[in-house]
């Protein structure tokens, strides 16, 4: 018995592991960008508000909340979804179904599957 000797080239090899580092590294790095945008997005909104408060010449306090609660804003959505929806008026819908019989239909045939041998 001989043994078998594998070849292995080494250019493929390396070639598919910088590929695959380099995908998970920018992965990586969208993903912790993604996570400082959302950290600091909200802080980002605040000062602009604040900001245009300023210009407009009104006093706004540190503590002061300037946005609108999750809780509020889903209730707020949720009375609206519900409101839109009941304006439209319910239709009636008739749903005729007609049964047209075919009679023979190759596809429904279980003698092509029994008669159809393999020629040589």
């Amino acid at each position: 018995m001989q043994p078998i000797h594998l070849a292995i080239n080494w250019d493929v090899v390396l070639d598919g592991l910088l590929i695959s580092v380099v995908g998970y590294t920018v992965v990586l790095l969208a993903l912790a960008a993604l996570y400082y945008v959302f950290r600091y997005l909200p802080r980002l909104l605040h000062l602009r508000a604040r900001l245009r408060l300023r210009r407009e010449g009104k006093q706004s306090h540190e503590g002061e909340e300037l946005f609108i609660g999750g809780d509020v804003s889903a209730a707020i959505a949720t009375a609206l979804y519900l409101y839109l929806h009941e304006v439209h008026d319910e239709e009636n819908v008739t749903m005729t179904i007609k049964k047209v019989s075919r009679a023979y239909s190759p596809w429904s045939s279980k003698i092509f599957g029994v008669t159809n041998r393999l020629r040589r």
